[in-house]
């Protein structure tokens, strides 16, 4: 195979380069239209905003104040979050590509789709060109109007987000209707051991936790509760050697104060705290995104979110696969380095008194001859030449600055030196 022109080179290194860094912020980028002021704050509310920013290819149906207010009315968020989730398609369409749809009509994804909730239909959304210019939006469901029309593009970012105004709101059937669960009428411990998690909520209730974590559901409350094959898993902590205290602790750290979805989770860069936080530990934890998949890291160990038990504002309660074990209780102190072989000292041996010895006058310049080096003697097992305190520090600090430098300065520095070699070959 040839060698690539350096033009054609060029434009591939381009095009990897907007790839890596594309991104967007739907909060942005609505903030400079009043119109959809109130569209925006639900958006923000629902925390669908992190979901959107959350993903690569979409378009978001966006609503002017007056459509958002007939929608919004009389419901809570948690029915509003759901009728705005069928406003988010899952694919990238544009004027030009409405107008182009194949046959006419298409139906496509919604991220009411993703929650596992819609049953039949209910979770797409059907466009329709009418020709003449319209383009008519409604419900998948059977038998259900296009009383939505398209109005304008607001604003986009080609092939990655579209952001264009309807003139009503797409409701599919029972949508609005559905009853929206009381955050002091759920039985999380019901919930719990549908999902899997009986042991998790036996401990819950044996030792009181439930009741924090009741007190908690108004404010907002995210449970990560561990399935019952968690605590059967190699390697788990036998918890009946921990104290009560010790116990609260550890299932106060599989919570977060706060109505955290999944997609907020997954643009969540800094340490979270959780209930088991205050002043004598952090108790914090970091979470980690790999496309779809969220692991949450703990200092001690790692457990990956497996599924979305509910998803309701102020709750949400996800199963996990394995317990979080916090540093502050879990976390190994670092071993000491042993300490070295005691020297027998020799028996003194007899004094004898010496002889006077001659005296020879020896040159002044001639210097007597240095010690031998003295072998420092290292702890078995260990490397003589193992790096310093300092060193170790030096090497940790080079590589997290390493990981912090973005992902596109690395490619243009590896795109200008292939293109030097092409131009000076």
């Amino acid at each position: 195979m040839g060698a690539l022109h350096p033009l054609h080179l060029l434009c591939l290194i381009l095009s990897v380069l907007a790839i890596t860094t594309t991104a967007h912020n739907i909060t942005a980028m609505l903030a400079p239209f009043p119109d959809y002021s109130l569209f925006n704050s639900y958006l923000s509310q629902t925390k669908l905003a992190d979901e959107i920013n959350s993903r690569q290819t979409l378009t978001v149906l966006a609503l002017n104040n007056a459509a958002m207010s007939a929608l919004a009315a009389k419901h809570p968020l948690s029915v509003i979050k759901n009728a705005l989730r069928l406003h988010v398609l899952l694919d990238y369409y544009d004027p030009q590509k409405l107008h182009q749809i194949s046959k006419g009509t298409t139906l496509t994804t919604t991220l009411y789709q993703t929650t596992g909730n819609a049953p039949g239909n209910l979770g797409f959304v059907n466009i329709t060109d009418l020709k003449g210019g319209k383009v008519g939006f409604g419900s998948a469901a059977p038998g259900s109007k296009l009383d939505s029309t398209y109005t304008k593009s607001v604003k986009s970012i080609p092939y990655n987000i579209s952001v264009i105004e309807i003139d009503a709101p797409i409701i599919a059937p029972g949508i609005l209707t559905a009853p929206a669960p009381s955050a002091s009428d759920v039985n999380i411990t019901a919930l719990l051991e549908k999902a899997g998690c009986k042991t998790f909520a036996s401990l819950i209730i044996s030792s009181g936790v439930i009741k924090v974590y009741q007190s908690a559901i108004e404010k907002g409350l995210t449970l990560f509760a561990p399935s019952d094959m968690a605590f059967k898993a190699p390697g788990t902590p036998d918890l009946s050697k921990l104290t009560n205290a010790e116990l609260v602790s550890l299932l106060q750290y599989h919570a977060l104060t706060g109505y955290t979805p999944i997609g907020t989770l997954k643009t969540t860069k800094d340490p979270i705290s959780t209930l088991a936080t205050n002043g004598a530990g952090k108790y914090d934890l970091r979470v980690e995104t790999a496309g779809d998949e969220v692991t949450l890291k703990t200092g001690v160990d790692s457990s990956r979110i497996a599924t979305t038990v509910l998803d309701s504002t102020p709750l949400c309660i996800f199963t996990v696969d394995s317990l979080l074990l916090p540093a502050e209780l879990f976390g190994k102190s670092p071993s000491p380095a042993p300490a070295p072989e005691p020297v027998s000292s020799p028996s003194p041996a007899p004094v004898v008194s010496p002889s006077p010895a001659p005296v020879s006058e020896a040159p002044a310049s001639v210097a007597s001859p240095p010690a031998p080096p003295m072998e420092t003697q290292t702890p078995e097992g260990a490397p003589s030449d193992a790096p310093t305190a300092t060193s170790e520090n030096a090497t940790s600090d080079n590589a997290a600055a390493d990981m912090k430098a973005p992902a596109f300065a690395f490619l243009v520095t590896v795109s200008a030196t292939v293109l030097g070699s092409i131009w000076l070959s």
